[in-house]
């Protein structure tokens, strides 16, 4: 079997498992939700993104949810408006700060692919501007965006190794 064969064998039988995982066991059946499936998928493509080995692994999640962390500080500061600046302006200002703290890290090796820190940022900043079921930034469970995007992230970026493992093994 080819490479690509295997590869994209394991991530249809994997990414079927995981959205059966994250809708199914990990979905409460009463309408809260576990896991976000995209998020592990956007998770999933980052390992590959970034190497695709243990290196990769560990980036991808440090990344992605220092990213959560730092748009749950964003959501909290444009909620709380600490400097009280009018309209668009504080907004504007609490995001540019917290995605100047996204990118500047890039010297430290597990904060190195800017790009998994700012997918984190955003789907975290989606997801909680963009769902009326989203709880705050300091809930202490899985309404918290920050808390369910971390746990999609490791999720996701796990299938995403299981997957280049079984591709290998399938590829043989």
């Amino acid at each position: 079997m080819s490479k690509l064969t295997a590869l994209a064998l394991s991530i249809a039988v994997l990414g079927g498992v995981w959205a059966f995982i994250a809708l199914g066991p990990l979905g409460a059946g009463d309408g809260t939700v576990e896991a976000l499936v995209w998020v592990g998928f956007i998770a999933w493509g980052c390992y590959f993104h970034t190497g695709g080995d243990n290196a990769a692994l560990q980036k991808t999640i440090v990344g992605m949810i220092y990213g959560a962390v730092l748009a749950g500080v964003a959501l909290a500061l444009v909620g709380a408006n600490p400097l009280g600046l009018p309209g668009a302006a504080g907004p504007a200002v609490y995001i540019a700060v917290t995605v100047f703290f996204l990118v500047i890290v890039a010297g430290q090796s597990l904060l190195s692919v800017v790009p998994a820190n700012v997918y984190g940022y955003a789907v975290t900043a989606g997801y909680a501007l963009q769902t009326t079921g989203a709880g705050s930034v300091t809930a202490p469970d899985l309404t918290n965006p920050v808390l369910l995007v971390s746990l999609s992230v490791v999720l996701g970026a796990l299938f995403g190794m299981a997957s280049g493992k079984l591709a290998g093994m399938l590829g043989k």
